[in-house]
């Protein structure tokens, strides 16, 4: 088995697609058809997406450190090339406390990510 897609619930798609689409770089999926709602594709290598879904106000009250909440995890090929993304946007992140390559931050809406080093 493998991941599909993971979905966030995301409160303001424009922040998400500044987020995902101009930070890290992911390809919006034009091709996905409607769903009926507020939402967004973004594909992964392997066929993997990430689908945003547009909710208004996503749950809050989350642990501080994102390794300790819900997440996904993904492979980066170069952890510091992407905290300096982070830094210059602003976006807190905090280091994996394994000692491991690997460092966690949100997402506009809270949503806990996880970049491992490959």
């Amino acid at each position: 088995m493998r991941i599909l897609h993971a979905s966030f619930l995301v409160s303001d798609l424009e922040a998400s697609l500044r987020f995902y689409g101009k930070l890290l770089g992911l390809e919006i999926d034009e091709a996905r058809p409607d769903p009926g709602f507020p939402g967004l594709w973004f594909n992964l290598e392997c066929g993997q997406q990430i689908h945003l879904i547009g909710l208004g106000s996503p749950e809050r009250g989350r642990p501080t450190h994102g390794g300790r909440d819900r997440h996904v995890a993904f492979s980066v090929e170069n952890l510091d090339e992407l905290a300096s993304k982070l830094d210059k946007a602003e976006i807190p992140y905090a280091m994996s406390r394994s000692g491991r390559r690997a460092l966690f931050c949100r997402d506009p809406d809270g949503n806990a990510l996880e970049f491992a080093e490959a």
